[in-house]
């Protein structure tokens, strides 16, 4: 194969497109996805009230009463993600980071591996013993994933780019003095 040049250009959409991603997680983790790990009267009744009202709209019982495999994941969400989130929005936003490439990967493939049960359990598991309303057709089940498939999506893009674009995989050799 061919040498890759030393100037390999950052692919600058998907940067800006993971910039994004990042920085819009940090308010829906913040103030929707912990709220199942907090006592109740904790979060404002504002915000209590808007995740009734997302997992009424489309059917996401999880959110209300949590598996205890998805709150596991939420644990995850909240003391590993979390703290990424700036740390990569700053990488994407600068553009041309390379040192993101091991935390992006891991990151991705992580969030890439929870995505996959959450999708499984939207898809396969029996809603209808749920305290809460679960979807019960199968246009509901893709509806409710189609709000999880995002969070798939662009890790597994993020994955692509760092394992694939030349500007990830080219390593920098340090010049000997």
């Amino acid at each position: 194969g061919g040498r890759v040049p030393a100037m390999a250009a950052a692919p600058r959409w998907r940067e800006r497109l993971f910039a994004l991603y990042f920085l819009s997680h940090i308010p829906i983790t913040a103030l929707i996805d912990l709220q199942p790990l907090l006592p109740a009267g904790i979060p404002p009744r504002a915000l209590t009230d808007l995740l009734q009202q997302y997992a009424t709209a489309f059917r996401d019982p999880m959110m209300l009463q949590p598996p205890e495999w998805f709150k596991a994941f939420i644990y995850c969400e909240a003391f590993l993600q979390l703290p990424f989130f700036p740390i990569a929005a700053y990488a994407f936003l600068k553009g041309g980071c390379r040192w993101i490439r091991t935390p992006a990967i891991i990151y991705s493939t992580h969030v890439a591996t929870t995505l996959f049960a959450i999708l499984a359990h939207i898809l396969f598991h029996d809603f209808s013993k749920s305290e809460h309303v679960g979807p019960q057709t199968l246009r509901e089940r893709l509806v409710l994933l189609s709000i999880y498939l995002p969070y798939l999506l662009i890790p597994l893009l993020i994955l692509f780019t760092m394992l694939c674009n030349p500007h990830y995989k080219h390593v920098e050799k340090r010049k000997r003095k």
